[in-house]
């Protein structure tokens, strides 16, 4: 069967984290297509909420037909070494599912208005 956009809005959630990519192995990670990396202090100050997908063709008058999408982001940014995406961007060619049109940089959509952004916004802290 197929899939509605709200079928794949419920069984879908998005886990984000922010790195400042480093020459350096000492930050070597082998494995971020398996998610959120929550090691250490990574993972550990998590914002989570609901909102959309991302990408350049939605705005405050297009919106996503996937949506309400679980939001889950790490509010910390981390090093990492630049290996780490090349083994990311290997390990992407392999699957069976093609990722192809996933390795190379995207645009983001615009900001969403205040007016039209939810307010559940929930801290978590790992350990607390």
């Amino acid at each position: 069967g197929t899939l509605s956009p709200q079928d794949i809005a419920n069984n879908v959630g998005v886990q984000a984290q922010v790195f400042t990519v480093v020459n350096d192995e000492t930050y070597y990670w082998p494995d971020l297509l398996r998610g959120m990396i929550v090691d250490g202090e990574m993972g550990t100050d998590v914002a989570k909420y609901t909102g959309s997908t991302t990408g350049d063709s939605r705005s405050n008058e297009i919106c996503s037909s996937y949506t309400p999408i679980t939001w889950q982001v790490d509010r910390k940014c981390h090093l990492i070494s630049a290996s780490t995406f090349d083994q990311l961007c290997y390990d992407m060619k392999k699957q069976r599912d093609d990722m192809s049109g996933d390795l190379f940089p995207h645009g983001s959509r615009e900001t969403v208005s205040d007016n039209l952004a939810p307010n559940n916004f929930n801290r978590w802290l790992r350990g607390s």
